[in-house]
């Protein structure tokens, strides 16, 4: 459903887009390339007397990761199509440093201690932040194929739709459900199989 339209008129200003696309690689890992647009929707004069058109991207930039099964970065790669300033683009290789980092285990703490401030740029730090979630649905295949029904799936309790006493727990996960028909949902555990949940 989309957002109902505005009861103002308005006119554009700045539209930033993130697209992330995952892919198999042969040799077993997953590669995550993430890319950031943002634009204007106004000319604008620059410092140095230019003028930025609208819709021309101030900044266009791209990230690529490389992740094993446990979601431990064994590569990472940024690169730049727009920059606000020549300087920008310097920063590309401090990203090589996402390596060794595991999605999972307090990702984007790490991210902000490695690359905040003067360590880092902004925008490719920001969005470094999509990976974890991007990651979560790019293995989503592969747990299912390796589900252990004695494990305890990872996302319950993650959200408020897969809370453990929720009903979506409850009709899909009642093995692990703990809301007051738990007594029940252990029983129809034993009877039905679990479902996976995707998102």
């Amino acid at each position: 459903m989309p957002l109902p339209p505005p009861n103002v008129s308005r006119e554009p200003l700045h539209t930033r887009s993130i697209r992330v696309q995952s892919y198999g690689r042969e040799d077993g890992l997953w590669d995550i390339e993430a890319e950031l647009i943002d634009y204007k929707g106004y000319d604008f004069p620059r410092h140095n007397g230019e003028i930025f058109k609208a819709g021309r991207h101030v900044h266009h930039m791209h990230l690529r990761i490389t992740i094993d099964e446990a979601f431990t970065i064994v590569a990472a790669q940024a690169v730049y199509d727009a920059a606000p300033y020549e300087q920008c683009v310097n920063i590309d290789a401090a990203y090589a440093g996402l390596v060794g980092m595991n999605l999972l285990k307090g990702f984007r703490h790490q991210v902000k201690e490695h690359f905040g401030r003067t360590a880092g740029c902004t925008h490719m730090t920001e969005l470094c932040q999509v990976l974890p979630t991007a990651a979560v649905q790019t293995m989503a295949g592969r747990r299912r194929q390796k589900r252990n029904s004695d494990v305890r799936p990872f996302q319950l309790d993650g959200c408020h739709a897969l809370r453990t006493d929720g009903p979506v727990v409850l009709e899909h996960y009642p093995k692990w459900y703990t809301g007051d028909s738990a007594e029940a949902a252990a029983g129809a555990s034993s009877d039905s199989p679990s479902y996976s949940h995707s998102s």
